[in-house]
Formats: structure tokens, C-alpha cells, sequence
């Protein structure tokens, strides 16, 4: 299954469970690790815990095992990872806080870019 089609499947489970403030960043040309960041949030521990496992079952329902999912301890901030994909499932002080997508676009305004565009 190639990234976009990934992350549009991650997307889909997020909505489906109601997520937050639901941002693709691409990725893509700006780092190695993945093509692109899904970031959600959850109104609590427990929400986050299921969005985050309707990530990993709805991955699993077509035919990919995610790579591994980190964080649903806390459930503050959890990490699915789908290989090309990272999804970030943050409870909302915890997203306020890291500002992920400040972050990078930080990293798209150093390369000159800030569409996302390769």
C-alpha cells in the first residue's frame, strides 16, 4: 500500500472516531523516518487509546501490521507507526505544548519551502 493511500486510511479512522483538529503534514523530502505525520487529538486518555486503536485495526483490516505503537500507557501522546506514515495522537495540552506542526514547518521554511511540495 504506497504512503498516500495510508495516510488517507488513517485519516478516515480518526474521523470515525471523532479525533480533533486532524493536520497531514508531508513529509516527504524533509526527513527519512516517514512520507508523512497524521496528528490528532482526543479529548482524554481513554479517547486517544481508542483512536489509536482504530489506526492499528483498521491498518490490520488491510493487510498491514503496524510497525509498532508507543505510549498507550499514558495515553497522552500515542504513536502509531505505519511504516511511511507516523500518526500522533496527543491529548490537547500535550499537542499545544510539542507544537509538532510549528516544528515543521520550521523545517520547510529553512529548505525554502512551505507548501509541503517536493
Amino acid at each position: 500500500m504506497d504512503s498516500k493511500t495510508l495516510q488517507a486510511l488513517a485519516v478516515t479512522a480518526l474521523e470515525d472516531g471523532k479525533a480533533h483538529d486532524i493536520k497531514v503534514i508531508d513529509v516527504r523530502g524533509r526527513t527519512s523516518i516517514a512520507d508523512y505525520m497524521v496528528l490528532a487529538t482526543g479529548t482524554s486518555d481513554r479517547h486517544c487509546k481508542s483512536l489509536a486503536d482504530r489506526v492499528v485495526d483498521a491498518s490490520k483490516e488491510s493487510g498491514l501490521r503496524p510497525l509498532g505503537v508507543e505510549g498507550t500507557e499514558g495515553g497522552e501522546w500515542i504513536l502509531v507507526d505505519l511504516y511511511d506514515v507516523l500518526v500522533h495522537v496527543m491529548q490537547p495540552r500535550v499537542r499545544d505544548f510539542y507544537n509538532l506542526e510549528k516544528l515543521w514547518d520550521v523545517v520547510a521554511q529553512r529548505r525554502g519551502k512551505t507548501d509541503g511540495t517536493d
